[in-house]
């Protein structure tokens, strides 16, 4: 299958999320409700409460907020060399870096052979990504709007579902695909437990944006071994933020 994509129709993305406010207390007393309905099936203890739950909430995009998205392509103006590119929109109000990203897509990947490959985008990046669109009335590009698409017209790719060959008893991260490719970590300055704490402590939206281009270069290194390529090399490597 993949030897029939052409690799400049793809956008690798990563995006990084956190609860929609800083903690339990903030938040909205009928959304502290729907919070406390849902936390009581995500306990495993009698230790866990609604509160102490609160910091996975940026994982549900009901009680979540996208704070970075990371993108990246294969230059098909450079012909005879690979050259990735680059970028993050990030920023803290949501609907604005949702805005300007759904504008990229709308006017360089919108055409029926484009796709998005992320690692477990299916799960995650990309329900993540069109909920919250809906949340803020942007309409949802053609690509990353699957509702009604046949099968054959997918335009979805996601590295964590090509590495299960048909088993979907295994979650595999991204991180370990990469030791196994030899590609190099990108948790080497952060990992996704920590972009709670450097968003709302530190309030570092900077290192959070390097930190969620690192896991898409790392979702295109994992693409090119899947097809049995040689990795991308430093100067082959485009970063702007």
């Amino acid at each position: 299958m993949l030897e029939n994509i052409n690799i400049h129709d793809i956008l690798f993305l990563d995006i990084e999320t956190v609860p929609a406010v800083d903690g339990y207390s903030k938040l909205p007393d009928t959304m502290k409700e729907l919070w406390n309905h849902k936390a009581g099936f995500l306990k495993k203890s009698e230790e866990d409460t609604p509160e102490t739950l609160y910091n996975r909430a940026g994982i549900y995009a009901e009680f979540g907020k996208i704070i970075c998205i990371g993108v990246g392509f294969f230059n098909p103006n450079v012909k005879k060399k690979k050259e990735f590119r680059m970028t993050a929109f990030f920023g803290d109000d949501e609907k604005i870096l949702l805005h300007d990203f759904a504008a990229l897509l709308n006017k360089h990947f919108n055409s029926p052979e484009h796709l998005l490959c992320a690692h477990n985008g299916k799960e995650f990046d990309f329900p993540f990504l069109a909920r919250r669109m809906l949340v803020h009335k942007i309409k949802i590009p053609f690509i990353l709007d699957v509702g009604g698409k046949k099968p054959w017209e997918n335009t979805l790719l996601d590295t964590m579902q090509l590495w299960r060959f048909g088993d979907y008893k295994q979650y595999t991260s991204l991180q370990l695909l990469a030791a196994l490719f030899n590609i190099p970590t990108p948790k080497d300055d952060m990992q996704g437990s920590d972009v709670h704490r450097v968003y709302w402590k530190e309030k570092n939206l900077e290192r959070i944006a390097t930190y969620c281009c690192k896991d898409t270069l790392t979702v295109a290194q994992i693409y090119l071994s899947y097809k049995g390529e040689e990795l991308l090399k430093d100067k082959e490597i485009v970063l702007a933020l």
